[in-house]
């Protein structure tokens, strides 16, 4: 009996990668649920090694989705949901165009709900999992806290982005869980140790928000990621309160006055606070779980920076941003506070003659008490990167601050920019003095960086023999290293040549941005220097 032969494409790469247009055509969705579903789910676009044999014969780029994920959508519940979405707004306009609005009515009252919660527990099984991809999460949705009610935005999500952001932070000034503060262009970048996961945000700056002129953003996409973000980060913030022996929603030590109840509600007295980020929260505080590989010494480095602000009272002047102020001291133990007028949840005057630190952002003021400091903004972040107080006069309203360095830089990182003032950190005399004992060590036969104390006794006599006098050529070792190297190249798989291919265009793009930089760098020094000159 002859085999029957296999169809053209029902095997390999043909038969494992489906196109979009099929995908809508077996999930029975319009091209927006589509994408709704495959932001909610995790699933993106696949690119196969052969495109032709993944397209059946097609030419053209086509987007292509794995079959077996278009299987996995099929099996979802809230697909059901969101046809019933379509058939909702059919009714709806339909009832709209015949002006029944008693029927209209009775649709929006029951129009159907999206729920969201297990598919959150179905791609983060484990609360590790969520913090691990916490960072994406929390840098939308600040993003989308500052923004108004826009077109696709709307001002429902821009409020919980708000009110989850702020409970968050809370979370973490109570763990004291904060370790790297950074502000640059784009915003604060904060960085926290959560359960030995680190969780690194971006929070823009508090600018007014200037409307697009053309549709370069799809906000509808970026709300729907913020859709399911939303859920996540509640279930997130729940899971920190109960570890940390918090009430969850929030709720403070100090009980409300009676003129504060007759200015505002209590949803409204409630949501101001949390937004405050100066009173401690009701519960018992219990530190999360560090690191247990951690050493004594970094334990003790670590609980001196937790309290690097303790005993100490900020107050901060109007023209200095409050929040991230009010964040940072207070996840360092400090205290924070500002001008009553301005926002709510002030906890001192400036007037208390026990304030220590007052954080000034203008070349002088009118009056000064003799008992505090008046520091630039940039020494809090500084102290913190330092893991010390540091000296204030360098500080001073008026004074031309040191480089503001980035603590996420590692210099020991190949294909970084560095900048001079991060090398110079890097003491030269201690270098020089290892140099000088490598030689030593060489000079009496013993191992390069050998203590001389640790150094082996010679054993028997030592003979030396007169040795061969060998000429190097200059260029013959770097001709020889670009041979091997031309030779590794070529021992590289042909199904990893791609992904050589892009390291190392990569790597090319790398070292110009920092060509860029050091020319940027000295341009800058050359313009600082001329003034002098003249």
């Amino acid at each position: 009996m002859v085999a029957q032969r296999k169809k053209k494409y029902a095997t390999g790469e043909g038969a494992q990668f489906m196109t979009r247009k099929a995908a809508l055509k077996k999930l029975q969705l319009s091209l927006n649920d589509f994408r709704r579903l495959c932001i909610l789910k995790g699933i993106y676009p696949r690119e196969p090694r052969n495109r032709k044999r993944a397209q059946k014969g097609h030419s053209g780029i086509k987007t292509l989705y794995h079959v077996k994920d278009v299987q996995f959508l099929l099996h979802e519940p809230i697909i059901w949901t969101l046809r019933d979405y379509k058939i909702f707004n059919k009714k709806v306009g339909r009832a709209r165009a015949i002006k029944d609005f008693e029927r209209l009515r009775q649709h929006l009252n029951s129009h159907p709900t999206l729920k969201l919660d297990h598919i959150v527990k179905e791609r983060y099984p484990t609360f590790a999992d969520a913090l691990r991809d916490l960072d994406d999460c929390l840098t939308l949705c600040f993003l989308f806290s500052t923004f108004p009610s826009l077109a696709h935005v709307p001002r429902d999500q821009s409020a919980l982005c708000r009110r989850l952001t702020m409970e968050f932070l809370h979370a973490v000034i109570e763990a004291r869980a904060l370790r790297k503060v950074f502000i640059s262009i784009k915003g604060y970048y904060y960085q926290a140790q959560l359960r030995g996961e680190t969780v690194t945000w971006i929070v823009p700056h508090h600018f007014a928000f200037e409307p697009q002129q053309k549709a370069e953003v799809d906000f509808k996409i970026m709300s729907t990621f913020v859709e399911f973000y939303n859920v996540l980060l509640g279930f997130t913030n729940f899971r920190l309160y109960h570890e940390l022996g918090l009430q969850y929603p929030p709720r403070f030590t100090r009980a409300q006055t009676e003129s504060e109840r007759a200015l505002v509600d209590e949803e409204a007295f409630v949501a101001e606070r949390v937004c405050a980020l100066s009173l401690p929260m009701l519960g018992a505080r219990a530190p999360l779980d560090e690191d247990p590989d951690a050493g004594l010494e970094d334990a003790e480095r670590l609980q001196r920076l937790q309290n690097l602000f303790r005993g100490l009272k900020f107050f901060i002047n109007r023209e200095v941003p409050r929040e991230p102020f009010v964040f940072v001291v207070r996840s360092f133990g400090g205290e924070v506070s500002w001008d009553s007028a301005l926002f709510v949840g002030a906890t001192f005057d400036e007037s208390d003659e026990s304030i220590t630190h007052q954080i000034v952002d203008r070349p002088s003021i009118d009056k000064k008490y003799i008992s505090r400091y008046y520091v630039q903004p940039q020494w809090v972040f500084d102290s913190v990167n330092k893991g010390e107080l540091l000296p204030v006069h360098q500080y001073f309203m008026g004074e031309v601050l040191p480089p503001h360095l980035s603590p996420f830089i590692d210099a020991a990182r190949d294909q970084q920019y560095v900048p001079p003032e991060e090398r110079r950190l890097y003491d030269p005399e201690a270098l020089e003095a290892q140099h000088q004992k490598d030689q030593a060590a060489i000079a009496q036969g013993l191992p390069e960086a050998a203590p001389a104390d640790e150094a082996p006794a010679p054993s028997g006599k030592l003979s030396v023999s007169v040795g061969e006098v060998h000429k190097e050529v200059p260029w013959e070792a770097s001709r020889q290293e670009r041979q091997e190297y031309r030779l590794r190249e070529k021992m590289v798989k042909k199904k990893h040549k791609k992904l050589y291919k892009s390291m190392m265009e990569g790597k090319t793009k790398r070292a110009k941005e920092i060509w860029l930089l050091r020319k940027k760098r000295r341009l800058h020094d050359q313009q600082q220097q001329q003034p002098q000159q003249d």
